[in-house]
């Protein structure tokens, strides 16, 4: 009879060759030169699915109060903690019960190493008439603006641009900026460095429309407007 050590060493052997085998026809895996084994990222796990998209259909809970808030699990230490350190300096017996949140957009203003500041006028309808601003190609730039939380917690707040250029969408992009607190002062935002197009097809008008919503798709803002981008900045 075989020893013990080597009926084991067998049974080790072919549960390698068995997974050898099985391998071989596993298009998410691969083997080395030495003959590691090794994961490879499957198609499906490099692309959204179906789930991932249910995910942003996923319906909240229903809308509480700032007193509501603090009420809730007020007997949990490190609950009350985050939800002050959340709420700042608000003064929940101040605030109306049932008040839906209020944002606006105080300012927008485009920040450029190249340029002084350019502050945008935001026009109460949401609509700037003409040509709203310039950039020069190739420049990098930032968007800073300013916002004003009032009356309750508004929460998920994003940013959502899309550009046309001759009727053709050529960029979209969207920003969350977060959940906020009412409070006094507003907040200020500055968003990621970017770079416009250069070149001579680059050069032109644009349309683009810009909104902030929250979680509940409630749109605060929505900008439609037209820009330039051109050889060089305007004079000012």
């Amino acid at each position: 009879m075989e020893s013990n050590g080597k009926m084991k060493e067998k049974m080790e052997d072919s549960d390698n060759e068995t997974n050898r085998t099985s391998n071989a026809h596993d298009p998410d895996i691969a083997s080395d030169s030495e003959g590691k084994i090794s994961r490879q990222p499957s198609q499906s796990s490099c692309y959204a699915t179906e789930d991932d998209e249910d995910l942003a259909n996923i319906q909240l809970g229903p809308k509480m109060t700032i007193k509501e808030h603090l009420e809730k699990d007020k007997d949990d230490e490190s609950l009350r903690r985050w939800k002050e350190q959340l709420l700042g300096s608000v003064d929940a017996s101040a605030v109306e019960e049932n008040q839906e949140p209020d944002v606006k957009i105080i300012s927008l203003t485009i920040l450029s190493p190249e340029r002084p500041d350019l502050m945008l006028p935001i026009p109460e309808s949401g609509n700037p008439k003409g040509l709203w601003f310039t950039l020069k190609e190739g420049s990098r730039y930032r968007l800073r603006f300013s916002v004003k939380i009032s009356n309750d917690i508004v929460c998920g707040l994003k940013y959502i641009n899309t550009v046309w250029k001759t009727g053709i969408k050529v960029d979209s992009s969207k920003q969350m900026l977060g959940t906020f607190s009412p409070q006094a002062e507003p907040y200020t935002h500055v968003m990621e460095e970017e770079t416009t197009p250069s070149g001579i097809f680059a050069r032109g008008s644009y349309s683009a429309r810009t909104k902030f919503v929250d979680d509940d798709n409630k749109c605060y803002l929505e900008i439609n407007y037209t820009f330039d981008i051109q050889k060089d900045w305007p004079s000012t």
